[in-house]
């Protein structure tokens, strides 16, 4: 059966190369949403503007030497795929096609078009597969409702099928792991105890993560080897005496977390976890430690991405730190946590501003720049998308460290959810990268009601 797919605008924003992900198949762009690709690619808003351009550019790379009649009938987007994408003149449509179509209101003028593309096609294809893909689910529901046979969500972008099963950095065996597993080789090396375990006994495995038992034992797996897992054999209280810039985990997560973050071989660490689980203390001071004490790195940078009614931060008086300290308020209050208890509290923070050289960003303007001999925290992750996170981490350069924090129970962005944010693809992507680190940070210790809050509100 012949499947023809007609393609949403906020589908080419969200995704810029969707079209690949329909490479065996028809592909109907509307005009409309052409119309609405040029109008979109002048704003102001830095992120949807530039993806705007870059579907644009997408589209053009495959119709540039096409005729308009070959535009109207379909181009083949890969020589050695079937699938073929064409334009479709929606504004003809009443022209074309006999049959009722929705009406478009001023309100809803572009959806309805669009709707009314797949709906003709729908009529002229009775033996194919007509689907409308859209992230709008107003949408869909209008659609369905109209009598479109064929309506979906875009679903290239899910990289799990229920959040449940993402990785939280460690696994528990019940019981202890000297009852599971007795064909264990040990081996002293630099100080260190060593393990080689099975693979075949710890089923989901990768490099980085934990492994506990409910007796205390608590692992690390350094390497990943071709039969066997080599774990580096920790405690419980080895984890809980950590230090960093005078702070100390305060359950056995966040000594894990520490762990990763102090760890040298660990370029990327992703700190997921509900707020006031400590993510952002922890990452701050292990910064400061790295930066100030073990001069590993000769700034700090630290940067989210600004709301979506703030996407131009220009309209906030004075320097780009400045402008960004509204969004970055928790790492001022994190500061004063660290720093609250010395003499002049204000003294030491400016100190260690100065000394740390930490530099406050908005990622809508780090495109392009490289960051070197730097430790970077990237605040808020869970409402970028997967193109906005792919495109930080590629800015990382030489002799620096990345620390991503999120909590995917907060995502502000309307196309995005758990299973599509650039966050639960980065752990995925990323968690069997041999320097990557992850971790779940699940304790709250803010308060008792912020506690109760976090499970009942």
């Amino acid at each position: 059966m012949q499947k023809i797919y007609v393609l949403d605008t906020n589908v080419l924003l969200h995704d810029p190369a969707a079209i690949l992900a329909f490479h065996e198949h028809r592909i109907v762009i509307p005009m409309t949403v052409l119309e609405e690709l040029d109008s979109i690619k002048d704003r102001k808003q830095k992120d949807v503007s530039r993806e705007a351009r870059i579907a644009i550019s997408s589209i053009d790379n495959i119709l540039k030497d096409a005729s308009p009649k070959a535009m109207q009938h379909g181009v083949k987007i890969a020589d050695n795929q079937p699938g073929t994408l064409s334009i479709y003149a929606d504004q003809l449509i009443a022209d074309m096609i006999i049959g009722p179509m929705i009406n478009a209101s001023p309100q809803q003028n572009n959806d309805n078009r669009i709707i009314n593309v797949a709906i003709s096609l729908q009529k002229q294809h009775a033996d194919a597969y007509v689907c409308l893909i859209t992230k709008d689910i107003n949408m869909r529901i209008k659609a369905r409702g109209y009598g479109l046979e064929n309506v979906e969500d875009y679903r290239k972008d899910k990289v799990l099928d229920d959040i449940s099963y993402l990785s939280k950095g460690y696994h528990t065996i019940a019981g202890s792991i000297w009852q599971h597993i007795d064909d264990i080789e040990t081996i002293r090396d630099h100080g260190k105890t060593l393990h080689h375990i099975k693979k075949e006994h710890i089923p989901d495995h990768h490099s980085g993560m934990f492994l506990n038992d409910d007796e205390g034992f608590i692992g690390f797996v350094e390497k990943v080897e071709t039969h066997h897992l080599l774990i580096q054999d920790l405690s419980d209280g080895q984890l809980m005496r950590q230090q960093c810039w005078g702070i100390k985990p305060r359950n056995i997560e966040q000594g894990m977390a520490m762990f990763l973050l102090n760890h040298p071989d660990i370029d990327l660490t992703i700190l997921t976890g509900p707020a006031g689980s400590g993510k952002t203390l922890l990452a701050l001071a292990a910064a400061l430690e790295s930066i100030i004490e073990k001069k590993l790195y000769d700034k700090l940078i630290i940067a989210r991405s600004t709301p979506p009614i703030a996407e131009d931060i220009g309209f906030l008086p004075g320097t780009e730190e400045e402008k960004m300290l509204p969004w970055l308020a928790a790492f001022e209050d994190n500061l004063e946590i660290l720093h609250g208890n010395d003499e002049s509290p204000l003294s030491s923070i400016d100190y260690v501003k100065d000394r740390a050289n930490i530099q406050f960003k908005s990622l809508n303007f780090m495109r392009g720049r490289s960051f070197n001999n730097s430790f970077v925290i990237i605040d808020e992750a869970q409402s970028l998308t997967q193109f906005q996170l792919k495109s930080i981490i590629t800015r990382i350069g030489q002799n620096s460290k990345i620390v991503i924090l999120g909590n995917l129970a907060q995502i502000d962005n309307f196309y995005i959810n758990p299973l599509t944010s650039g966050l639960t693809y980065c752990v995925e992507k990323m968690k069997d990268f041999e320097h990557a680190g992850i971790m779940h940070v699940n304790g709250i210790e803010r308060s008792r009601l912020a506690a109760f809050a976090e499970e009942n509100l």
